[in-house]
């Protein structure tokens, strides 16, 4: 099954959409969260910061795996 260029289109911006009110969403809960007091504004971002260097630290080490068992 072939999909047109405008079928692609109509895919690509119910995608956005749908990352748009996902993002919103969760917006909004750590807004929510912040005014509750569950957590600041300063420890939200640091541990995003952390949350994305282990991200990052996994991604490179998952390369370096797959370059050493491909040799």
């Amino acid at each position: 099954m072939s999909l047109s260029v405008l079928e692609i289109a109509g895919h690509i911006a119910d995608l956005k959409d749908t990352d748009y009110k996902n993002t919103l969403a969760v917006a909004v809960l750590v807004e929510l969260l912040i005014d509750k007091g569950v957590f600041t504004r300063e420890e939200f971002a640091l541990k995003a910061r952390e949350l994305e260097q282990v991200s990052l630290a996994e991604i490179v080490a998952s390369r370096r795996m797959k370059v050493v068992r491909t040799k």
